[in-house]
């Protein structure tokens, strides 16, 4: 069973590509999303990785949550789920 991860606080440069690359050496990633503001298009600094498994996610959120990456700390943990 797949588990969403919210990531925040990235650079707005950030891409998918980039998602994919870093939480791909914890395991498989299903998606990765970066959310953009509707108007301009531009990175919001949030976005969504869906991981193939829960152990893969939490090897994810371990190593990932706090770390610096392009001068910011990210924030990742388990996506709440949409209302």
């Amino acid at each position: 069973m797949s588990t969403n991860l919210y990531v925040g606080n990235f650079a707005y440069s950030t891409t998918e590509g980039d998602l994919r690359s870093l939480f791909g050496e914890y395991g498989e990633v299903v998606k990765a999303q970066v959310i953009t503001d509707r108007d301009s298009g531009r990175s919001r600094g949030f976005g969504f990785v869906e991981m193939d498994s829960a152990e893969a996610a939490q090897k994810a959120i371990d190593a990932l949550d706090g770390r610096d990456v392009g001068g910011r700390a990210l924030t990742v943990n388990v996506a709440k789920p949409r209302r």
